[in-house]
């Protein structure tokens, strides 16, 4: 199955903590795999949208969406998109809970 591509994610925060968005990446030019810098903090019942590239994601990547939880356990979704700078699609997750619940990130779906 191919992989969709995206130019950014949004993340509804509704959890009891603070969290950040990040990046799991392969850039497909070189092979290199890594992780992207963190967005500041994100707090609850806000939205944020985020454009890989910002983050130091490379065009053409593999990315997958991860969600950085303060005194809690991170956590990583389980899709994976190729991510093209100034692509109008977006993939969208929400979080919820607390620190001390897992199962947190919930994907909503890619939007354009």
């Amino acid at each position: 199955m191919a992989l969709q591509t995206v130019g950014q994610f949004t993340l509804n925060q509704q959890g009891a903590y603070v969290a950040r968005t990040e990046f799991k990446y392969i850039d497909m030019n070189n092979g290199n795999s890594g992780m992207s810098s963190q967005t500041g903090n994100q707090l609850i019942d806000q939205s944020y949208t985020t454009d890989p590239g910002t983050l130091g994601v490379p065009d053409g990547s593999i990315v997958t969406f991860y969600l950085w939880v303060m005194a809690g356990n991170d956590e990583t979704a389980t899709q994976s998109f190729i991510y093209q700078s100034g692509n109008p699609a977006t993939a969208v997750y929400m979080c919820n809970g607390t620190t001390l619940i897992g199962g947190k990130l919930h994907f909503q779906g890619v939007t354009n």
